[in-house]
């Protein structure tokens, strides 16, 4: 006789479907988190193509940096907020992985994959990790060395002191706000390699600047920036 499971578990997505996390349609099977439609609309920079992309003049004369890429172009209401926010406030972890995963495939297919030895998310604060439960960019900075079959460490980088929010800042606050925070905790995982930081949204750059310079004095080989969505003034 089979098992009721599985016509159990068909019932209650037939009856609740799982909604998408980029426009909430019902998803159908196998699509989790983000529908066809919406992954074949995901605003993609191409910046991984660019070399001296936006994003990467944005550093110019701040970091010396190897390669700089953004996977998706953040606008106000549009898809990358919708996803941002899905990963941020509603805690589906879920859709930082997969977008990590699919850019990791795209610089894969790129030829990138040999460019970098090991993957360091930027690190929220003890507190904040805590109010929330878990780091967004260690979501997106999962998926993406598993699309790049490279190692990541969640930990090796530590946020020594907390700031407010950066939301609204000018870009010289936000550079005050974040000045001597960050400290390499795992030197053995960043002395002499290259580095592929990775942030979520990058608007000034001024927190990843300061990982950036943790990272720099800490001797790694070369230093290199992937963030999740760039938002363009």
């Amino acid at each position: 006789m089979p098992s009721p499971l599985p016509l159990l578990s068909d019932l209650v997505r037939l009856l609740f479907p799982e909604q998408c996390a980029g426009c909430g349609l019902a998803l159908l099977a196998g699509e989790t988190p983000l529908c066809t439609a919406c992954r074949a609309d995901l605003p993609r920079t191409g910046y991984h193509l660019q070399a001296d992309n936006l994003l990467a003049q944005q550093f110019w004369g701040r970091l010396p940096l190897a390669h700089t890429f953004a996977y998706l172009h953040f606008t106000r209401r549009g898809l990358a907020q919708r996803l941002v926010h899905a990963l941020k406030y509603r805690g589906q972890q879920t859709v930082g992985v997969l977008l990590g995963q699919l850019y990791g495939a795209e610089l894969a297919e790129a030829g990138l994959a040999t460019a970098f030895d090991v993957v360091l998310p930027v690190p929220l604060h003890a507190s904040k990790h805590k109010a929330r439960g878990f780091n967004q960019s260690d979501c997106f900075a999962e998926g993406l060395a598993q699309g790049l079959a490279l190692p990541w460490h969640a930990h090796g980088l530590a946020r020594v002191r907390a700031t407010a929010t950066q939301t609204r800042k000018t870009r010289a606050e936000r550079l005050d706000n974040v000045e001597a925070i960050f400290t390499v905790a795992q030197p053995n995982l960043v002395t002499d390699r290259r580095v592929l930081l990775v942030d979520d949204v990058i608007t000034t750059g001024a927190t990843t600047e300061a990982c950036g310079q943790a990272l720099l004095a800490a001797g790694c080989a070369s230093l290199s920036i992937a963030a999740l969505a760039v938002r363009n003034n």
